[in-house]
């Protein structure tokens, strides 16, 4: 899976649990957008997102791996109807790290409606259907090849039996559309973002948790399909450290399959030079560019883009294929706002 049930802290609340970031050139300027609360996990008591937690979507403008702007989304209580009014919050500069920071009102609404203000910047949130697709034999496959250091075994498999594990399945979206000359306004100039997205969830102590991260795509399914530990470490750190403090374990791990492949001269070396391109966890995204995150280059995700043969055969450093592409998915993303499946 992407990041859906990725860490055994993710998993005790799925509404906290990022399972895709996406960005990507919209209609009018760029689209920030994560999945939360999947279908895949079985029946949900209270779906939707959390009352008491904070989606934020973090913007790096210089390239040190620390945010410059946050856009921050709260959520109040289901009402009778299960939908739940909103608050996005826009916190720049420094203030950007701080989760206690107030920062500025930027709209109020209601799930399922879009919202606007007055200079363009819109944003939705509510029910859809999961745009992303894997083949969970190739899935656990890769994971088993990652933890234990061996080439990924799909001896009994065949890409003409993939199948996609979240076919019909469902996540709630949040989709925020900021209008270039708005964003412009606010990065300074700076069309090279660098962008990662953080569910924190509030502590009884008064302060925040971080229960989910995201950045780059397949990180999770890559190396803690089988080591919860490190999962939960991943999620509750910072991009800035995240070299430091994971790059030995990443490193170790893609070594070991990439060896066992004997695809590169030094496998340390390969290994160590990927994980750099890892770490930090970061989805780099050049404004006003058509997005795509493939084997030429990492520029954003579009709702479409086939990250884990990508992902995969890069960590391997051979090819590795699903047997299934974006036809899979049960209900198509639209090209208008906003633009996540529409509930299959």
């Amino acid at each position: 899976m992407s990041h859906h049930l990725d860490s055994p802290l993710a998993r005790q609340d799925i509404r906290l649990d990022i399972t895709d970031l996406y960005v990507f050139r919209g209609q009018i300027g760029t689209v920030f957008a994560i999945n939360v609360c999947h279908s895949i996990f079985g029946p949900i008591p209270t779906p939707g997102f959390h009352p008491e937690g904070m989606y934020e979507f973090k913007i790096d403008l210089n390239g040190d791996a620390v945010e410059d702007i946050t856009y921050r989304m709260t959520f109040e209580d289901r009402d009778e109807q299960g939908k739940q009014r909103f608050v996005l919050r826009r916190i720049i500069g420094g203030a950007a790290i701080n989760p206690s920071e107030v920062g500025d009102v930027i709209v109020e609404g209601e799930t399922d409606k879009e919202c606007k203000t007055s200079t363009g910047t819109r944003v939705w949130a509510g029910r859809a259907g999961d745009p992303f697709w894997i083949d969970p034999d190739v899935l656990h496959a890769v994971g088993h090849a990652f933890e234990d250091g061996t080439t990924i075994n799909l001896k009994q498999w065949t890409p003409e039996a993939a199948k996609n594990l979240f076919a019909g399945q469902t996540v709630f979206s949040i989709v925020l559309e900021v209008p270039d000359e708005e964003l412009r306004g606010n990065i300074g100039g700076n069309d090279r973002l660098g962008i990662w997205a953080v569910a924190t969830l509030a502590t009884d102590a008064g302060g925040w948790r971080s229960i989910n991260r995201i950045g780059l795509p397949m990180i999770h399914p890559l190396f803690t399909q089988f080591n919860g530990d490190l999962g939960d470490r991943l999620n509750a750190g910072r991009p800035v450290d995240d070299f430091a403090v994971h790059g030995a374990a990443v490193v170790k791990a893609i070594s070991g399959v990439v060896a066992a492949y004997g695809t590169a001269e030094d496998p340390q070396v390969y290994a160590e030079r990927l994980a750099h391109r890892l770490f930090p966890n970061i989805l780099p995204y050049t404004v006003g560019t058509e997005a795509n995150f493939g084997f030429s280059e990492w520029n954003g995700r579009s709702l479409t883009d086939n990250v884990s043969d990508v992902m995969f055969s890069f960590a391997a450093n051979t090819p590795v294929g699903l047997g299934i592409g974006k036809e899979s998915v049960s209900s198509k993303p639209s090209k208008t706002f906003p633009y996540v499946p529409s509930t299959p």
